[in-house]
């Protein structure tokens, strides 16, 4: 009894209040990165659609790069590359800028999918009933291919949140390093982690059971 007590006496509820604020500082940095690299991505897959071998050659590389290297290399170099240049980033800045070129390097080619999902028949159909590109883009392209790579959308957006940790190696103190600072201190290990561990779920669960109703509801 006393071992237990002991055991958990470090931990108390402000270190709990520490948590969360952290889980809200990983929810804000994965809004913006998935927001603003989603956009990115969908303007490089429409760009790569439209481009062909010219995207192929130009964009599609850089692309690449950053789909390859890990993240983690990438947001060490340019953390220490930016004030080489002038930038005074701070590690949210930071975290934000390479986490948006790494969601929109993922989902350049979500986008580039769900463009070429729909089939040139229904395209000319649609230029034939007088659209223009722009009109065939929103009324045709974009409905249908939205529903064919949705859930891929929906894993790469958990997938960057869960990421989002990473950023943790440049002092921006998020779910993940906030347990780390906790860890350090009280030793409570097993404890902290499940909590970090129900906080990484309460943010992703919701988003998970909204697409699949989502989709449910798309296929009736």
């Amino acid at each position: 009894m006393e071992t237990t007590s002991r055991f958990f006496s470090g931990f108390t509820p402000n270190d709990l209040w520490f948590l969360a604020e952290a889980a809200g500082r990983t929810l804000w940095i994965s809004i913006l990165s998935i927001g603003f690299g989603t956009v990115l991505g969908v303007f490089f897959g429409w760009a790569l659609s439209v481009t062909k071998t010219a995207g192929t050659l130009t964009i599609a590389p850089i692309l690449d790069i950053f789909r390859s290297v890990p993240l983690i290399i990438q947001l060490v170099l340019f953390f220490n590359f930016a004030p080489m240049i002038g930038l005074r980033l701070s590690p949210f800045d930071a975290g934000v800028i390479i986490l948006t070129i790494y969601t929109a390097a993922l989902v350049s080619n979500v986008a580039r999918a769900g463009i070429e999902a729909v089939g040139m028949p229904m395209r000319r159909s649609a230029r034939s009933l007088g659209m223009s590109y722009w009109q065939d883009m929103r009324y045709v392209v974009w409905p249908i291919g939205l529903r064919a790579v949705f859930p891929s959308w929906i894993g790469v957006a958990l997938g960057v949140m869960k990421d989002s940790a990473l950023v943790s190696v440049l002092g921006y103190v998020e779910l993940l390093k906030a347990s780390q600072i906790l860890i350090t201190r009280t030793q409570d290990t097993l404890l902290i982690l499940a909590i970090a561990g129900a906080f990484y779920f309460a943010l992703s669960y919701p988003i998970s059971l909204y697409a699949s109703k989502l989709e449910e509801r798309w296929s009736q």
